[in-house]
């Protein structure tokens, strides 16, 4: 069997080539200008990164990306999904100002932001996936959906749960919904942390299903509850709560987590033309969603791209683990060394179940043909 391809660039540049000029470079010779562009939609999607942050990707990648693609008659945007935890990105309007914070703007990417499951993160496309044993039915924003190409452009770095975030994080987490995201981390139902709760009925006047009642606590106090029979998982609860009272119940194993996510991966690339970039730079211990980072626990390896996310992502995972561990970072601290940079961070994950999944559903595969450029 012919393995997938994926090509890498060290980050050395020349007094005649910049980093993103390589970046461009890189992505000619992996082959994506056999992508017809012409006139058609294509979603950059990214991670902007949680204000506080600084370990997300540099924009100057992105409005490079973005400028080759116009170049060759497509019409990029940049994307990304709504949170489902509390923080700045869990709605449109406030999920743009944190773009722009943090330099996705357009007239410093040189394309418009857009975030793909609309302002509460309840504008979603149900895309079937019989293939899937998780998900059947995956719910994906809808300007994901509305594209006609994907591309990802990712901030490959550890993350607490999944063990690494590269591409099937960012288009498998990423562009889920929110419903879609809780159908990931959780049996698919949300709950209500009473003490938070003020009693506003927002949550209940979203509901489509009259699963949320108001029950009195201490003294006349009115406080949310949700019924988990009617209930359907929608989200729509968590994105209408001024409070942040109304949260996932996070009760799926990460070996779950990262099969489910690799299901949803599937699913927005499916019936797609994709490609795929991730940068292994400032190798943080935790995901960009942090509104802080902590020193980076290798050294700058490189960036990588193919069409090929599962390859891609395998190719990134083994050339981290072989790259020597920085001194001064939480490394020092947790005393590890196992030889899985992932599971030494985060003992619980379970990550290679994420490649496994996605090369079961027929993603992609993970053996794989590295070639430096």
């Amino acid at each position: 069997m012919e393995k997938t391809k994926v090509y890498w660039a060290d980050f050395r540049t020349s007094l005649s080539e910049n980093l993103t000029q390589k970046m461009i470079r890189l992505i000619k010779k992996a082959g994506i200008e056999n992508i017809d562009f012409g006139e058609k939609f294509v979603a950059i999607k990214l991670h902007f990164g949680e204000p506080g942050n600084l370990a997300y990707l540099r924009p100057q990648y992105a409005r490079s990306l973005a400028e080759f693609i116009k170049s060759k008659g497509g019409r990029p945007f940049l994307t990304d999904c709504n949170t489902l935890y509390v923080g700045m990105r869990k709605n449109a309007l406030d999920h743009l100002e944190a773009a722009y914070m943090n330099g996705f703007y357009p007239l410093a990417t040189g394309c418009q932001v857009i975030i793909g499951d609309g302002l509460k993160g309840t504008d979603e496309s149900l895309v079937d996936f019989p293939e899937g044993e998780f998900i059947k039915n995956a719910k994906i924003g809808r300007a994901v959906t509305d594209a006609d190409i994907i591309i990802s452009l990712n901030h490959f770095k550890l993350h607490e749960a999944t063990g690494f975030g590269g591409a099937i994080k960012n288009i498998g987490m990423g562009a889920a919904s929110r419903a879609g995201k809780m159908e990931q981390h959780a049996q698919g139902k949300p709950e209500v942390e009473q003490s938070l709760c003020i009693g506003c009925g927002n949550c209940a006047r979203e509901c489509g299903q009259d699963a949320i009642e108001f029950v009195k606590a201490s003294g006349n106090e009115r406080k949310a509850f949700i019924n988990q029979e009617t209930c359907v998982g929608c989200g729509r609860c968590i994105g209408a709560c001024p409070t942040d009272a109304t949260r996932p119940q996070w009760d799926n194993t990460n070996e779950t987590l990262c099969r489910k996510m690799g299901e949803y991966a599937a699913a927005v690339v499916k019936g797609k033309k994709q490609f795929h970039i991730s940068l292994i730079t400032d190798v943080s211990p935790c995901c960009d969603c942090h509104a802080e980072n902590d020193a980076p626990l290798i050294p700058n390896v490189g960036m990588f791209a193919s069409f090929d996310a599962v390859a891609l992502d395998k190719a990134c995972a083994d050339m981290a683990n072989k790259q020597p561990r920085l001194p001064g970072t939480i490394l020092d601290r947790l005393k590890a060394a196992n030889g899985d940079l992932f599971c030494d961070v985060h003992p619980t994950t379970v990550w290679k179940a994420q490649l496994e999944q996605a090369e079961k559903v027929g993603m992609g595969k993970c053996e794989y043909e590295l070639i430096k450029i």
